[in-house]
């Protein structure tokens, strides 16, 4: 299991730095935690470290945003908290997303947890205070 703690978003960054190089071979990101636990910012972090200048902001009224890096390779980032059933997301062509090698990370992935494949990275975000926060990761 890999875990981290981030006393300030001073140290994002490198946290996030830590954490691809961490899970090198690994592309596709559930991440959970409670509503302000950090969970946009953090991957805000992961696609600036992968190289991308876009514009990174929560997708939860489009569901997916889709961002590119400075090589030109694409970083999908889903948002299913509004999402009332798996048969959405198939709609929106989720389960194609997955299988293209880019990198995916999935904001509220309990609301389709049916449709998520093994091998997947695991991401708990917890607040520990106002700045703080603990950040564990298992392939599951």
């Amino acid at each position: 299991m890999y875990s981290i703690e981030i006393n300030s978003v001073d140290e994002i960054r490198e946290a996030a730095r830590n954490f691809l190089a961490q899970f090198k071979q690994e592309r596709i990101f559930a991440f959970y935690g409670k509503m302000g636990a950090g969970k946009t910012t953090f991957i805000k972090a992961l696609c600036r470290e992968l190289g991308s200048t876009d514009p990174i902001t929560s997708p939860t009224f489009a569901l997916v945003n889709e961002y590119t890096t400075g090589e030109d390779e694409r970083i999908f980032h889903f948002d299913f908290y509004r999402i009332k059933n798996n048969e959405e997301a198939l709609d929106l062509g989720f389960d194609d997303y997955l299988y293209t090698g880019n990198y995916c990370f999935m904001e509220w992935p309990e609301n389709v947890e049916d449709l998520l494949p093994a091998n997947i990275v695991e991401v708990k975000l917890e607040v520990k205070d106002s700045s703080a926060r603990t950040i564990t990761a298992n392939i599951i």
